[in-house]
């Protein structure tokens, strides 16, 4: 087991919930938390641990990206007119590793992290490697004609298990998606709940 995998099933676990929606998740087999005190009962959790759960499930389901990376985004969230909280979901969708875990071109967000860091990728034409590039409406990704026959791509355009969601335009004949609007969090198809309003909370505190 690669530690890729290794690192999704730890976060699942860790959270009690299939974060991904995946069918092989240990949670569709065992609800309880890893680790020889798993079974335990658990006690209630203070609101500083609920808002740090909430932190770290959206912070594991982008790919467990930086503490460093996640707070900026959330800097940057707070200085936009409105809902912080659904700003920051707009942020990391604009991700590009977000985009093409979205579009179905890669099966998992981690896979897309190393897909775009191989130089698989690229955005008006031109190749990006950096998995946190910001994607503006309109932005035409593509993936590079050499690499379009790659196994893990070719299976997960067939992945039956989620779609693609409405903001984004996907063309899998060509490899292509588009992002056309900036999503709202009710537009955003995460398996479990996510609660972006208690991360502005624990890190406003």
């Amino acid at each position: 087991m690669t530690k890729r995998h290794e690192a999704k099933y730890k976060i699942d676990r860790r959270m009690g919930q299939n974060v991904w929606g995946r069918p092989k998740s240990p949670v569709n087999r065992r609800e309880y938390g890893p680790g020889q005190h798993g079974q335990r009962r658990k006690g209630k959790l203070s609101d500083y641990g609920v808002q740090l759960r909430a932190k770290q499930k959206l912070r594991g389901y982008y790919g467990n990206i930086s503490e460093r990376q996640f707070h900026g985004i959330y800097d940057e969230a707070i200085r936009m007119k409105g809902d912080s909280g659904a700003h920051m979901i707009g942020l990391l969708e604009r991700r590009l590793d977000a985009l093409i875990y979205r579009a179905k071109l890669v099966p998992t967000v981690f896979a897309a992290r190393q897909f775009i860091s191989h130089g698989h990728i690229k955005v008006n034409g031109r190749r990006v490697t950096i998995a946190s590039y910001r994607v503006k409406v309109g932005d035409l990704v593509e993936v590079k004609e050499k690499s379009k026959q790659i196994a893990m791509v070719l299976e997960s355009v067939a992945l039956p298990e989620r779609d693609v969601p409405d903001y984004i335009e996907v063309d899998h004949s060509k490899m292509t998606a588009k992002l056309i609007r900036i999503p709202q969090l009710t537009d955003v198809p995460y398996p479990v709940q996510m609660e972006p309003h208690l991360v502005v909370e624990f890190y406003s505190r």
